[in-house]
């Protein structure tokens, strides 16, 4: 890392949708002083950054650059790689594995040579796999190398409780955990509003929160994704936003709790995978993972989850 009195950098990898995106909400936040946009798409980039930097007169960031140089890398606090095959319609996360595992590998690399200090933060799907492979690759401690995770799921989740509720988001205390992707499950048991325990909500005296009601919830969570791929064809102004608050809070040390994908050893019997769990995160990255209370059932999940990314990883190593 660069010592603190430096201006921070967040150099963006990838271009495309959800890279801009990522750029852009950095920008408006002033995430980091320094933005930077990196692609092999010379004028796709170019272009973007170019369109960025005009705007910066309205925003607090000092500097915005990239290109196609990886050169423009340098330097970064925090690297965010979003670049890879983007998921159609229909496509699981984990469908784009090899294709983008593939991308990765030759990625890597490049930007470890320009930016070996940095935290690295993987949006790019299956971000799980590419999560543990990137850790793999790199050598770097595992805390260091991130995944964005349940992140955003859970911010969904935390939207969909409170407008059932009827109660302001800041209020709604739940996370998912896992893959990001189909094997996903929300922590019922953990979920509060408030101080409230979220199966004792009720309205008129009638529980709000019916085990009906939470399998609708959680399946609407977990297919939230697909429904927006469906209709515009990418998800990208979420998990900019989420991506952006996940830098803030590295590069201002905030040792704030996140829901998160990092590569786990010996969590609740879990070893050699990354999926999300509740991690603690600062400038330094991911130092710490956090058992919360759960009920049989949700450890199971959780396993049954570990299992299904294992197994996406086991046929990578043998393809």
């Amino acid at each position: 890392m660069q010592p603190s009195d430096k201006l921070s950098k967040l150099t963006v990898v990838g271009a495309g949708a959800v890279g801009t995106a990522v750029a852009y909400a950095s920008i408006i936040r002033g995430s980091a002083q320094r933005v930077a946009l990196y692609d092999i798409a010379e004028k796709k980039v170019d272009a973007e950054v170019t369109d960025l930097r005009h705007g910066t007169q309205f925003a607090s960031v000092t500097d915005v650059t990239g290109g196609a140089d990886p050169a423009v890398v340098a330097g970064s606090d925090v690297v965010v790689i979003t670049a890879g095959a983007k998921q159609d319609p229909g496509q699981t996360r984990l469908d784009l594995a090899a294709k983008n595992v593939g991308i990765l590998r030759s990625l890597l690399p490049v930007l470890l040579e320009q930016a070996p200090d940095a935290v690295y933060v993987l949006v790019t799907n299956p971000v799980d796999v590419l999560t543990y492979e990137a850790q793999r690759l790199s050598g770097l401690p595992a805390g260091r190398v991130i995944g964005s995770g349940t992140l955003l799921d859970s911010a969904r989740l935390r939207l969909m409780l409170a407008q059932k509720a009827g109660v302001s988001q800041g209020n709604v205390h739940a996370l998912m955990m896992g893959e990001h992707g189909d094997s996903e499950f929300p922590v019922w048991s953990s979920a509060t509003i408030g101080h409230v325990p979220l199966r004792e909500w009720d309205r008129g005296g009638q529980p709000v929160f019916t085990d009906a009601v939470l399998d609708e919830l959680a399946h609407s969570v977990t297919h939230a994704a697909y429904e927006v791929i469906q209709g515009k064809g990418a998800t990208n102004y979420a998990i900019g936003l989420a991506a952006s608050r996940l830098v803030e809070a590295i590069l201002r040390d905030e040792q704030t709790l996140l829901p998160l994908s990092t590569v786990l050893q010996d969590y609740r019997g879990i070893n050699d995978v990354a999926l999300s769990v509740p991690c603690l995160v600062g400038r330094e990255g991911v130092s710490r993972t956090f058992e919360i209370p759960m009920s049989v059932h949700e450890r199971k999940q959780l396993a049954e989850s570990a299992e299904t990314l294992k197994k996406v990883i086991r046929e990578l190593d043998q393809g």
